[in-house]
């Protein structure tokens, strides 16, 4: 995804619902969206929040824990 690339956010178009009917229409929203469609989102979130700072990858994390 091209960092000057972003989708432009239409900010004449909102709607107050309660809580209830915002997270079903929410959950029904992302589930009819493919899972490449879902991570492309979330990729695009990762870029506004991290900027130009964002790496090409996750960084992965490893741990080892110690039984007690």
């Amino acid at each position: 995804m091209d960092e000057n690339n972003f989708p432009r956010l239409d900010k004449t178009v909102f709607s107050v619902v309660s809580l209830e009917e915002a997270d079903s229409d929410e959950k029904e929203y992302w589930l009819s969206k493919t899972p490449y469609e879902r991570l492309q989102y979330m990729e695009l979130l990762r870029r506004i929040n991290y900027g130009t700072s964002a790496v090409a990858r996750l960084q992965r994390v490893f741990e080892v824990a110690e039984r007690i």
